[in-house]
């Protein structure tokens, strides 16, 4: 791979945009054949990236939750048109508000909804009933008790229909619990990090390593500056015991690229077959009319994949605070890049990183 292409380009480009650190690195036929590294994981920069860093990889996770799915569909513990509510039986009575109408669901919300962002839910995780959940748990709200209370809340449309980026895949991870009988985080870490050798990862990280978190900053559009904002995970950790499976997990790029070979590869986590209906489409045109990401990709079950015909190869997904990953299968290649920068100015170039990834090897 070339070492100085079009890759390491884009890379100084974002450093030119003023990201406070980045690591790089790409996997070609199971060897590492890139990694960059600049700038410092601490505000004060005295301590420069060195790859043992942690970071907040937010949607990042939801591959990994997806994969947890898949799994126990594997073991034929559930199956994708599985009834949400034979493991979570709050969701079996179901309300939809549409043009302020609340009226109940017609469609039954099936597993294969949850993978493919199509269930009918939000990313609102400020509502009252969430609100009122944080407050009867004493602020601890576990991922198997918030979806009690997240069930109360109207969906915006039936499930099946639209596509709709929500707290879909932090509901897996509760039906992960329930099908498993293990806490999430547990499952993940016996079944997943475990078998990979993802030591440094975690969904629910012990408040004395915080100081292992590589520093998490917030971009000011008005002024143009990169503002510290803490370690904790923005949002989307609705409790002091709740894993997101949608947007909670702690990672290393060393760990996270792991895990993307371990899908590449093929077998240790997931059989072949099921790695491949993954990364087919699996929305209808109609819901897909709500995708954001660039048209070249759909999406699949929990990821971003090329569209057929298109020129693009990778399938993945990012996370807010500029995590990208990426597999090629056809190219035998992976690649994770991190910041950790919300509201990042180069959040919507990460797409090219792949392609010029490929234009290198």
């Amino acid at each position: 791979m070339k070492q100085n292409g079009e890759l390491l380009k884009q890379l100084r480009y974002f450093e030119e945009q003023g990201i406070p650190s980045i690591d790089c690195v790409v996997y070609h036929k199971g060897e590492c054949v890139f990694r960059h590294q600049s700038g410092f994981s601490d505000e004060a920069h005295t301590r420069p990236i060195n790859g043992s860093e942690r970071y907040n990889i937010y949607s990042c996770s939801k591959l990994i939750t997806c994969v947890a799915v898949l799994q126990l569909i594997e073991k034929d513990i559930m199956r994708q048109d599985d009834p949400v509510y034979e493991f979570l039986p709050e969701f079996r009575h179901i309300m939809k508000l549409i043009d302020g109408q609340l009226m109940e669901v017609k469609n039954t919300m099936t597993i294969r909804h949850l993978l493919t962002m199509t269930a009918g839910f939000t990313y609102n995780n400020t509502t009252d009933n969430i609100r009122r959940g944080q407050e009867e748990t004493h602020g601890v709200m576990e991922t198997r008790e918030a979806m009690k209370y997240l069930a109360r809340d109207p969906l915006i449309s039936e499930p099946g229909e639209v596509w709709n980026y929500s707290l879909c895949h932090d509901v897996l991870a509760a039906v992960v619990e329930e099908a498993s009988g293990q806490r999430f985080g547990l499952y993940v870490k016996e079944n997943i990090f475990d078998r990979v050798g993802m030591k440094s990862s975690t969904f629910l990280l012990p408040e004395n390593e915080l100081s292992e978190i590589s520093a998490q900053y917030v971009y000011d559009t008005q002024t143009k500056t990169y503002n510290p904002c803490g370690p904790q995970i923005w949002k989307s950790k609705l409790g002091s015991g709740y894993e997101s499976g949608g947007a909670g997990c702690i990672s290393c790029v060393d760990d996270y690229i792991a895990f993307l070979e371990a899908l590449r590869s093929g077998e240790t986590l997931l059989r072949r077959n099921t790695v491949a209906q993954m990364i087919q489409p699996q929305i209808s045109r109609n819901a897909e009319k709500a995708l954001w990401i660039p048209k070249s990709y759909t999406y699949g079950l929990g990821v971003r994949c090329p569209k057929p015909g298109s020129d693009v190869q990778d399938y993945g997904w990012g996370g807010a605070a500029g995590a990208y990953a990426a597999i090629l299968p056809d190219a035998e290649a992976s690649l994770f890049y991190v910041q950790h920068v919300r509201n990042s100015p180069v959040q919507q170039l990460r797409p090219l990183l792949p392609q010029y990834l490929l234009k290198d090897l």
